[in-house]
């Protein structure tokens, strides 16, 4: 089992769509290796058929999209521990992977975009500004000015999930699922690539947050934080 995920140059596995697939394997109990690739390289991942990663090849098959490749541990990997729980906890966790996508994300991009080009090289800092900047219609450095108010915009997008912790531990409930570690996937980058941080430590989302950390014996947290690399 090899997944191949960005890597930074200073040797940090950034991306949030690979830690949504991290956090899979771990709870799947699938061992697997990882082969860093530089976001601007194509080339190291043409044998998938397309341009992105994560993409994980399990034996002779090759899957990429986190989505996918969920769905294929789900099927393929039947003896660990579900990632949805019936039908329907994978039908709700697809609402979740969209509004994680396309709100939460968005939300957060703008505050983060400018410290993504600290930590990986030349080359990928290029790529990764000329896409933000396509994306936002603004300068990263025009993005960051804004920064304070961007983080609070985040914050505000996750009272739904405040309301949803005061009931349960879990997205899912009572233990973590595919759910959670959609939700965790942007608040991990973050941390990995900003040195300040997004939630105030008094936020019930950061008292989840810390237990996604220590689960695995504490894999997530082990990823260096850009404060401690500093």
């Amino acid at each position: 089992m090899i997944l191949y995920e960005l890597g930074a140059a200073n040797g940090a596995r950034y991306s949030s769509f690979s830690w949504r697939t991290r956090m899979a394997l771990k709870h799947k109990g699938v061992a697997f290796d990882t082969v860093p690739v530089r976001v601007s390289d194509k080339a190291a991942i043409a044998f998938s058929g397309q341009g992105r990663v994560p993409i994980l090849r399990d034996g002779d098959v090759v899957v990429s999209d986190s989505w996918k490749i969920a769905e294929h541990l789900e099927a393929a990997h039947r003896g660990g521990a579900s990632l949805f729980g019936a039908a329907a906890g994978h039908a709700l966790t697809r609402l979740v992977n969209a509004m994680v996508d396309r709100h939460l994300m968005a939300a957060l991009a703008p505050a983060c975009a400018l410290s993504v080009t600290g930590i990986v090289d030349a080359g990928d800092a290029a790529h990764l500004r000329a896409g933000f900047e396509k994306g936002f219609g603004q300068t990263l450095e025009a993005l960051h000015a804004g920064r304070a108010g961007a983080v609070k915009a985040f914050r505000r997008a996750l009272d739904p999930v405040r309301a949803v912790l005061r009931a349960q531990p879990y997205l899912a409930g009572a233990a973590p699922a595919y759910a959670d570690y959609i939700l965790m996937s942007p608040l991990q980058w973050a941390r990995i690539v900003d040195p300040e941080p997004v939630l105030e430590a008094d936020d019930a989302v950061a008292a989840w947050f810390e237990r996604m950390l220590d689960l695995f014996d504490g894999f997530a947290r082990a990823e260096p934080a850009r404060a401690a690399r500093a």
